[in-house]
């Protein structure tokens, strides 16, 4: 499935250096399912679905797919909602990934699909009325709400012996807010089912309210262990939208701190894995790794989890050579003491009984939820943006994809060392290579509608970003998409046939998010 060579009537945006081949679609019903049953057949994923109003009343369906060469955004215009239910069809049957999206499209604009069996709210808890939907322009404004908290019907699992164990949604640590029903037999799980959405903030209602120039600053805080890639997905949506060309040298600069990212938080879920296998040596010496990388970080780029460097045509700091010095040298001292580290790992046999055969998450499973990201990678898919489509400047680097074939928690260990390596080796060679130029270019505010697509592989997996904006530096429509979508789908599953109690180790080696976006 390639943009190029598509028989229809595709609208390609205008690309530049840094951006990501995008076809836009405009499809009827039966062109909407056709194209889903294409993108299935040739083993596409879908990456994103999400709900418009253009104006008060006329809504679309929106559908985001991965091609071999880019991304084919999907539109289905569902007319006036005083002349139709604003029903679309259902594509829970070809991509159970959307399932949980359609859900939440329902929740937040009322458009349901046609047919869908599952049609239990995901948002809305039971806080919001019935006729409330707070993305529809008419919802526009402050509401403020009665709780009125209502029960949620999860699945049930019918058998001798079996009994559910509900965790949540508070819980004892410092996680983020989510519900988890187990469905067990003495201590082995027949049946995981989650529910989130308790830390909802609407963020799609407030991108309607920022100016198009300040939205990197909001994509910054969807998620903050991936600030660098939302907002440099939101940068590039803008970018493409206003037909902004960038500077090489701050595309190599956006990179760097891509990977620093990266690495930041490969090395606090490893420490966090050997804690959650009851060996706290490990939590030590990676959070003391973890504390020495993102120091450097506040000392050369101004922000411990570089927030708000990257902005709209380009990178908000330089790296001067003394900087560029003492980070290359940071990378030496970290890959001698996390090869240090695995060693230890591999070693220690209490660990590897812990991680081996635990969670395993088959590549059956990876494709039927369109698994991303290095839960994906680790289970033998090497999908990755910067590998597979090379957007500048990784079309210099040629990025190693690191996967494994096990699928299980040592797996997931495996891969994120290796990802290491390999981001330490991307910013040697960003360092070394860093091209001459202005780290930032103008941007003029847009003229006429337009919109934008950005796509970048975060640490966790694939971000994505769908701008519409209008004249006057004016957001009509930004939808977010975390990886974590398809994922959380997938770790019901890993967790079947294993112990309660390896749950949490189980779900570290996922480390997914909670609300990005807004989940």
């Amino acid at each position: 499935m390639r943009l190029e060579s598509m028989q229809l009537a595709v609208t390609c945006l205008p690309r530049r250096a840094g951006q990501i081949p995008v076809g836009i679609v405009d499809a009827d019903e039966s062109g909407w399912l056709e194209l889903a049953r294409t993108a299935r057949s040739e083993q596409r994923r879908l990456i994103a679905m999400w709900g418009s109003e253009a104006v008060e009343g006329a809504f679309s369906m929106n559908a985001a797919y991965e091609c071999e060469d880019g991304i084919l955004w999907v539109r289905l215009a569902n007319g006036r909602k005083q002349e139709a239910p604003g029903a679309y069809p259902d594509l829970g049957p070809v991509f159970p990934c959307a399932i949980r999206m359609q859900r939440a499209i329902f929740d937040l604009i009322g458009l349901r699909a046609r047919g869908a069996e599952d049609t239990r709210p995901w948002l809305n808890h039971g806080n919001w009325p019935g006729d409330y939907f707070p993305l529809q322009r008419q919802a526009a404004g402050v509401e403020a709400f009665e709780s009125s908290e209502a029960d949620y019907p999860f699945v049930q699992v019918a058998g001798d012996g079996v009994h559910e164990i509900a965790v949540g949604p508070v819980h004892a640590g410092i996680i983020e807010p989510g519900h988890f029903r187990f469905s067990v037999v003495g201590e082995k799980v027949l049946r995981l089912e989650e529910r989130l959405g308790y830390a909802h903030r609407g963020v799609e209602r407030l991108f309607e309210r920022t100016p198009a120039s300040r939205g990197h600053r909001l994509a910054a805080r969807i998620a903050g262990d991936s600030t660098v890639a939302f907002s440099w997905a939101f940068c590039m949506a803008l970018e493409q939208a206003s037909g902004t060309t960038l500077s090489k040298r701050a595309l190599y600069l956006r990179a760097l701190l891509l990977e620093r990212e990266r690495v930041a938080n490969h090395l606090g879920d490893l420490g966090a894995l050997g804690n959650d296998a009851g060996f706290g040596f490990g939590l030590a010496q990676f959070s003391r790794l973890k504390e020495d990388w993102i120091r450097i970080n506040a000392r050369t780029f101004g922000h411990r989890y570089l927030m708000d460097r990257i902005v709209p045509g380009g990178v908000a700091v330089d790296v001067r050579p003394e900087d560029a010095s003492v980070l290359a040298e940071q990378c030496d001292h970290i890959e001698r003491e996390v090869h240090i580290m695995r060693k230890v790992y591999e070693d220690q046999s209490g660990l590897q009984d812990r991680f081996l055969g635990t969670g395993r998450l088959s590549a059956a499973v990876v494709e039927h939820f369109g698994v991303r990201g290095m839960a994906a990678r680790a289970s033998g898919r090497t999908f990755d943006v910067r590998a597979t489509l090379r957007p500048a400047p990784y079309d210099d680097l040629a990025v190693n994809a690191i996967s494994d074939l096990r699928g299980d928690v040592a797996a997931r260990v495996a891969v994120r060392f290796a990802e290491i390596d390999e981001s330490l080796r991307l910013i040697r060679a960003l360092l070394a290579e860093l091209p001459d130029g202005p780290i930032v270019v103008g941007m003029t505010p847009a003229t006429a509608p337009a919109r934008g697509v950005g796509w970048v592989e975060g640490w966790r997996g694939d971000v994505f970003v769908a701008l519409d904006i209008a004249a006057g530096d004016v957001i009509t429509r930004c939808h977010c998409h975390d990886p974590s979508w398809q994922n959380w789908p997938a770790l019901e599953h890993a967790i079947i046939g294993n112990i309660v109690p390896d749950f949490p180790l189980i779900n570290k080696s996922f480390n997914l998010n909670y609300a990005g976006h807004d989940l």
